[in-house]
């Protein structure tokens, strides 16, 4: 599915590369306020304009206005990005029995540390509820939610075709492999 905007949030491609520490670190302060030092300044990443103070998002500072308009429908405050998209989605199309917890981290799009955190922020939220077996149960609220990212990034209601699992343009890494030689073309050594 193809998407129809990029001004949403996203986390850094290499976030693999942290340590636990620093990863847990990051995330915590993501949406804090940061005031520049003096005769310093920062750019927004979402204007490209300077700013003496901004929301802060992994390395990246985005003034209060351009920080409300990557901010969705529904999101009350939360800054969703894709892979909270997949975390809700899997949970919104599970049939029958609710997905396990695992079995959404692994297929978030996201590092499992990551997920783990996201899964957890979002129950803390109110848009996800884990029962005693580990399953994860959207809510009204994550519902809506989801529906805010969706629209965002594809400018349509959410579908499972919009998940992480169900994109058809995942590379497949395929590995060539090396010919055999015959037995009589060994090299001469004398």
């Amino acid at each position: 599915m193809q998407k129809k905007s990029h001004i949403h949030f996203s986390y850094p491609p290499n976030l693999h590369e942290l340590d636990l520490a620093t990863l847990v670190s990051m995330y915590r302060e993501r949406g804090i306020p940061k005031k520049a030092k003096a005769g310093e300044y920062f750019g927004c990443a979402l204007t490209q304009r300077m700013i003496k103070d901004g929301k802060w998002w992994f390395g990246r500072h985005y003034s209060q206005k351009a920080w409300d308009e990557l901010l969705t429908k529904s999101c009350e405050g939360y800054p969703l990005t894709e892979v909270e998209l997949n975390v809700l989605g899997l949970a919104m199309i599970a049939e029958g029995e609710p997905p396990k917890r695992d079995y959404v981290e692994q297929n978030s799009g996201a590092i499992s540390k990551l997920a783990y955190m996201i899964v957890n922020d979002l129950k803390e939220y109110g848009f996800l509820s884990i029962d005693d077996q580990e399953r994860l149960m959207i809510t009204p609220r994550g519902e809506k939610a989801l529906q805010g990212i969706a629209r965002r990034i594809y400018d349509k209601k959410f579908s499972a075709a919009m998940l992480h699992v169900n994109r058809e343009n995942t590379a497949q890494p395929t590995i060539e492999r090396a010919k055999k030689k015959e037995e009589n073309e060994q090299a001469n050594l004398f």
